[in-house]
């Protein structure tokens, strides 16, 4: 705990925070003593101060940015790959709890677990300290070599997924909305981009279009596995 403390930059007053944070469902599942509970309640949180964090961040520093252009450069900031590589900068694989069978099947490397990982830690050094503390982890631990600026070339998932898709023919891409929840003020979209009627990827945001956004990245994070 000390050594990933160290590696995280934050020491927390509350250890189970960071245990749970760590804790995968497979490892919960399995009922090992003092287990506790998996790290998604966590995540669901983690994921909620990060796209805040960096939203805010974005308004800041880029105040010419139109809303579109900055929907587009926080779901970049924000996907699995940018989280991936943060989690093995931490080397958080080292230290999250797993169950055998996901052990197993090389979940200690899964870029999505990784990922989920990292906002989990988010959440509980928020839950632990405030939005002070998480917000420097985030700006200091995700932020910190952000490429900004109009000369930057801010993904578009949702394009480069139709180029991907159309170098073949008669492929057929949509947009499904899977779920929306939470109050007025405060949505939660998610949806589905299906590739000839299956289910290629699936992604969460506080808009239509960062969902759409999300989901077009999981999708082509899955196509080039």
């Amino acid at each position: 705990m000390d050594k990933l403390e160290e590696k995280i930059g934050y020491a927390f007053h509350d250890r189970e925070l960071l245990r749970t944070a760590l804790t995968h469902s497979s490892y919960a599942n399995e009922k090992h003593p003092g287990a506790g509970v998996s790290y998604e309640r966590l995540e669901f949180l983690g994921d909620s101060i990060l796209g805040l964090v960096t939203a805010e961040f974005l308004y800041r520093h880029e105040p010419q940015l139109p809303e579109g252009r900055m929907t587009r450069l926080r779901a970049e900031l924000v996907c699995e790959t940018s989280l991936h590589k943060t989690a093995l900068a931490l080397g958080l694989g080292s230290y999250m709890r797993l169950g055998r069978g996901e052990e197993h099947t090389g979940g200690r490397e899964r870029p999505s677990i990784l990922a989920d990982m990292v906002e989990s830690i988010i959440a509980a050094i928020y839950l632990d300290s405030g939005m002070d503390e998480a917000r420097r982890f985030v700006m200091e631990k995700v932020l910190k070599d952000a490429e900004l600026g109009e000369e930057h070339r801010i993904a578009d998932y949702k394009t480069r997924l139709q180029e991907l898709v159309q170098r073949k023919s008669n492929q057929q891409i949509r947009y499904v909305l899977a779920q929306e929840s939470g109050p007025d003020h405060n949505k939660l979209f998610t949806f589905e981009v299906l590739i000839n009627g299956e289910v290629s990827g699936r992604g969460s945001g506080r808009t239509k279009k960062e969902a759409e956004q999300m989901a077009a990245c999981k999708a082509l994070e899955t196509m080039s596995e």
